[in-house]
């Protein structure tokens, strides 16, 4: 029986990540971390086969029986990448959420000198990976690509958690850009993009080093590659519904079909809101992690999302779970 070592378990995408574990797989013991492991114990009850434990990043905590645990899931930041260390030393599964594209170095460092023998999985993509796997099926299309632009739309109306609320203050910063094949930081104020809505509207969007960049670089090839966070009302607000989380993404080049010159254009939305669907991108890696799809567990080593998982068998999982995925395509 996996267990699995969720650190900041009862947070909104925490729980989130527990719930939906628990919705494909009943055996799998689910253990909720946290400063104040009584905020857990509800959640720990309604999920079954769960329990809370304590965790404090600040404080040392090398003596938690670690030799349990089949994967840590880092729901939270990790400043110190205590956690990721502990995965390395004790030989155990990890995947983070918070990583930007600048704050991977001490980690890859980590990483060379002790060579995982298990999955580790950075995902500080847009929604865990979800935008990703999903523009690299939109890419299939195409022979060559020069251009994918990409945004994710916050809702003020969206349920966040409190360190997700705090990022959301810190968005509009230094970012990560690939232009005509060179790699720049920039200051995001001075570098917005219009980006245009499901209903024709514009928003104006300010740069991102989310890991979509520079993963959907190197898979691809595209000389051009943007992240852009906006902010308005989501395609569920404006209909009267709750907040939904939606992700835009454009991509420029030529069609293996016909040898043109297009562009495509795909809508992802969650109705459930971004915690949901960041929550969902988590469950895809976990279950090929430790083989919860049937298949023998994921071998050693640093993955991005898309030589970890199927492709496919993501999107069907993804909409198995509500999400709405459309794409237009526009031959020039």
């Amino acid at each position: 029986m996996a267990a699995i070592f969720i650190a900041g378990g009862y947070g909104v995408v925490g729980s989130g990540i527990a719930r939906h574990v628990r919705k494909i797989n009943k055996e799998t013991e689910i253990i909720i971390a946290g400063r104040n492991p009584d905020k857990g114990a509800e959640l720990a009850q309604e999920l079954g086969n769960a329990r809370t434990a304590y965790l404090d990043l600040d404080k040392p905590f090398e003596s938690y029986d670690w030799g349990k645990i089949d994967l840590i899931v880092a729901a939270l930041q990790d400043p110190a990448d205590a956690l990721i260390n502990v995965a390395l030393e004790k030989g155990i599964a990890h995947i983070g959420i918070t990583k930007l594209a600048d704050e991977l170095t001490p980690f890859l460092f980590s990483a060379l000198k002790m060579p995982p023998s298990r999955p580790i999985v950075p995902l500080g993509h847009s929604q865990s990976g979800v935008l990703t796997l999903i523009a690299l099926k939109a890419a299939e299309s195409f022979s060559r690509i020069e251009s994918i632009e990409l945004a994710g739309l916050y809702d003020d109306h969206e349920r966040m958690g409190p360190m997700t609320a705090g990022d959301a203050e810190n968005f509009i910063g230094r970012a990560l850009l690939r232009h005509n094949d060179r790699w720049s930081w920039v200051e995001a104020k001075q570098h917005a993009r219009k980006v245009r809505l499901s209903d024709g509207s514009y928003l104006e969007g300010y740069p991102m080093g989310l890991l979509d960049v520079p993963n959907l670089a190197a898979a691809t090839g595209a000389p051009n590659v943007r992240f852009d966070f906006i902010q308005g009302k989501s395609i569920g607000t404006k209909i009267g519904d709750r907040a939904s989380q939606d992700l835009y993404i454009e991509m420029e080049g030529i069609l293996k079909s016909s040898g043109h010159a297009a562009k495509q254009r795909t809508i992802v939305s969650d109705p459930k809101g971004q915690a949901h669907l960041t929550a969902l991108g988590v469950l895809v890696a976990i279950e090929r992690i430790l083989g919860l799809d049937g298949k023998p567990t994921a071998s050693g080593g640093v993955y991005v999302p898309e030589k970890l998982v199927s492709i496919d068998a993501a999107i069907a999982r993804l909409e198995q779970f509500g999400v709405r995925i459309s794409s237009e395509l526009e031959e020039k």
